[in-house]
C-alpha cells in the first residue's frame, strides 16, 4: 500500500440520500470509525429541483427520524405527509364526483414529504459535524478491489484539478444509477417491470383542496389538508403524483406503462401538458398559468432494475439506486436504503469483531432480494388495473397490510439481522410471499372483468379500526416470542383478507377463476386462537 495515500475504514462513493445516511449510521454505531464520502456534486445543492424521490413511507421515515435521530430536522424543516391519496379522475374535472381513497385523519406512525435539496444539504452538514470526512466535487476515476480478504481496496478520485488516491477496508457504492461498482463487476440485472416516468417541479403549491367548492367533499377529511398527501391521479396504465415540498414548490410526475402510454407522448413539458389535458384535465387547468414557474423537467425510460448481488464478504456493498430500484408507487426507495444500510452496518460490525463475513453476507443478500422480489410483485403487470375503482381500492388495502404486517414489523422491531428469530418465522414469511404472488395475479384477473364503477365516495382508511391499529402496532416493542406471535397473526390476517377478496370478487363475477388462490388458501396454516373474523374490506360502494 502506498504510504502517502490515506487509509479509511469505510469509503462511500456518493453523498446523496443513501450514502450520507449510511455514513451517519456508521458513525453513530461505531463512534471512532473513519468514514469518507466522495460526492460528485458541489455542495450546497439547490432546493426543490434537485432529485426526485421526495415521498417517504413508514420504514424510511422511521429510519430517518428514529434510527438516525433526525426527528428535529424532519419536524422543523420538512412536511409531515398526510398519507397516500388516490382519485379515479381520468378525463374528469369534477374531482368531488369520483372515488377517493385515503385517510380522513393522520394515522399513528408518521411519514414525510422530503425536499431532497434541503435534506441532503442538512445530511452533509450533520455528517461532517459527526466526524465524517465529506468531500464534494469529487469524481471517482478508478476502483481497484482487493484480491484477498485482508488487503484494502484502492480508489482514485479527482477534484477537477488533481487526481488523488485512497485506501479503504470497506467500499460502498452509493452513487445512484451510475452504479460504478455494479458495472465494474457485471452485476446489472433487468427485471420484468417495464415502466417510464417524467417529472417536474413547479415553484408554487398545487392547492388540490381548492379543486371543489362542495362543503361535503371538503369535510371528508381534515380541512385543507389533502395537499399534504402524496396525491395520485390514477387511470388505466398510469398514475400522476403530486408531492408538496417544504421549499414551497410542488413535485409532479407521470409514471406509465409504455404499452398504454408511450414515453414519446410526454417527454417534454409541453407534451406532458398536452397529455394531462387529455387524461387529467383538472391538473392541466391548475398548471396552465404556471408555466413561468417551471423549475426543471426530466424523464427516465425503463427505470426499474435489479442487481445480482449487493453485499459481499469481500468487504464491498451497494446501497440505494446503485443496487436496485423498484417503482415510485408506494415510495419504497427510502425503505430499501434503510434496509440495505442496516445490513451493511451489521456486516461492518462483524468484520470489526474479527468474524468471518462470507456466509452472513450471502444470507443478507438473499433476504434483501427476497424483500425486493416480494415488493416487485406489487407492480409487475399491475399498471392496467390502476384505473379500476373497484379493484385498486382492495389492492391498496392488501398491499398496505402486507407491508405493515410483514416487512415493516421486521424493521420496526429491529429483527432484520436477528437470524435466529427470522429462522423461527421462515415458513410464515415464505407463505406470505406465496400468498402475495397469488393475490396479485388474482387482482389482474378480477380487473379484467370488473365493472369499474366510480361512485362519488371516499374510502376512508381511518374508518377501518383494524387497519389503523395495524399502523399503530408498528410502535409496539416486542420480545422474541411476542414478535413470532405478531408474524403469525400477520399470516392469519393476510389469509382472512385474501379469502374475503376471493369471496367478494367471485360473488360479483361468478365466472372469475379463483382456483389458484383458493388452492393456496386451502393449504394455509390453521389460524391462531382468537384471530379476528370481522370484515376487513370496505362495504361495496
Amino acid at each position: 500500500m502506498d504510504p502517502s495515500s490515506p487509509a479509511h475504514d469505510v469509503a462511500i462513493m456518493g453523498g446523496g440520500l443513501a450514502g450520507l445516511t449510511l455514513a451517519l449510521q456508521l458513525r453513530q454505531r461505531f463512534p471512532g470509525i473513519d468514514v469518507v464520502v466522495l460526492e460528485r456534486r458541489a455542495h450546497p445543492v439547490p432546493h426543490a429541483a434537485h432529485k426526485v424521490g421526495e415521498s417517504s413511507v413508514e420504514i424510511g421515515a422511521h429510519y430517518f427520524d428514529t434510527v438516525l435521530g433526525l426527528k428535529p430536522h424532519l419536524h422543523g424543516a420538512q412536511l409531515r405527509k398526510f398519507g397516500f391519496r388516490f382519485f379515479f379522475s381520468e378525463g374528469r374535472r369534477d374531482i368531488d364526483q369520483v372515488t377517493e381513497i385515503g385517510a380522513s385523519r393522520y394515522l399513528s406512525v408518521p411519514s414525510y414529504q422530503i425536499d431532497r435539496g434541503i435534506f441532503e444539504n442538512f445530511l452533509a452538514e450533520e455528517a461532517a459535524r459527526q466526524g465524517v470526512r465529506f468531500i464534494d466535487g469529487a469524481t471517482v476515476r478508478r476502483i481497484d478491489l482487493a484480491d484477498d480478504a485482508s488487503a484494502p481496496h484502492r480508489l482514485e478520485w479527482s477534484d477537477g484539478e488533481r487526481t488523488q488516491a485512497l485506501h479503504t477496508r470497506w467500499l460502498v457504492d452509493a452513487c445512484g444509477r451510475a452504479g460504478m461498482l455494479k458495472r465494474k463487476l457485471g452485476l446489472q440485472q433487468p427485471n420484468a417491470h417495464e415502466c417510464n416516468a417524467v417529472w417536474f417541479r413547479i415553484g408554487e403549491r398545487i392547492a388540490i383542496d381548492d379543486w371543489s367548492d362542495d362543503p361535503g367533499w371538503r369535510a371528508r377529511c381534515e380541512p385543507g389538508s389533502r395537499w399534504l398527501s402524496t396525491n395520485h391521479l390514477v387511470g388505466a396504465g398510469y398514475w400522476v403524483w403530486l408531492i408538496p415540498l417544504a421549499s414551497g414548490s410542488h413535485s409532479v410526475g407521470i409514471v406509465a406503462d409504455p404499452r398504454l402510454h408511450p414515453l414519446e407522448r410526454m417527454d417534454s413539458f409541453e407534451r406532458a401538458m398536452q397529455w394531462l389535458e387529455t387524461w387529467q384535465p383538472r391538473l392541466h387547468d391548475a398548471l396552465a398559468d404556471k408555466r413561468h414557474l417551471l423549475q426543471d423537467f426530466a424523464f427516465m425510460r425503463n427505470f426499474s432494475y435489479g442487481c445480482k448481488q449487493v453485499f459481499s464478504g469481500r468487504r464491498w456493498a451497494l446501497t440505494g439506486e446503485a443496487g436496485l430500484f423498484l417503482d415510485p408507487f408506494y415510495s419504497p426507495g427510502s425503505d430499501f436504503i434503510a434496509v440495505g444500510n442496516t445490513y451493511i452496518c451489521d456486516l461492518v460490525a462483524h468484520d470489526r469483531a474479527g468474524h468471518a463475513l462470507e456466509a452472513r453476507a450471502r444470507l443478507y443478500d438473499q433476504i434483501y432480494h427476497s424483500f425486493y422480489e416480494s415488493t416487485l410483485a406489487l407492480y409487475t403487470d399491475q399498471y392496467p388495473l390502476f384505473g379500476d375503482p373497484e379493484v385498486l381500492p382492495p389492492k391498496v388495502i392488501w398491499d398496505y397490510t402486507y407491508y405493515w404486517g410483514v416487512l415493516a414489523q421486521i424493521f420496526f422491531q429491529q429483527r432484520l439481522t436477528d437470524l435466529p428469530v427470522l429462522g423461527r418465522v421462515r415458513d410464515e414469511l415464505q407463505h406470505c410471499q406465496q400468498l402475495n404472488l397469488a393475490v396479485q395475479a388474482f387482482f389482474r384477473a378480477w380487473s379484467a372483468v370488473s365493472h369499474r364503477r366510480n361512485p362519488a365516495v371516499m374510502l376512508d382508511h381511518a374508518a377501518l379500526p383494524w387497519f389503523a391499529e395495524l399502523n399503530r402496532s408498528l410502535n409496539d416493542r416486542l420480545d422474541d416470542d411476542a414478535f413470532v406471535r405478531r408474524m403469525r397473526q400477520s399470516v392469519d390476517r393476510l389469509t382472512a383478507l385474501a379469502a374475503e377478496l376471493l369471496g367478494r370478487a367471485t360473488r360479483d363475477h361468478p365466472g372469475l377463476d379463483g382456483a389458484a388462490l383458493a388452492a393456496l388458501l386451502a393449504r394455509a396454516p390453521a389460524a391462531a386462537e382468537g384471530t379476528q373474523t370481522e370484515t376487513l374490506l370496505f362495504a361495496p360502494a
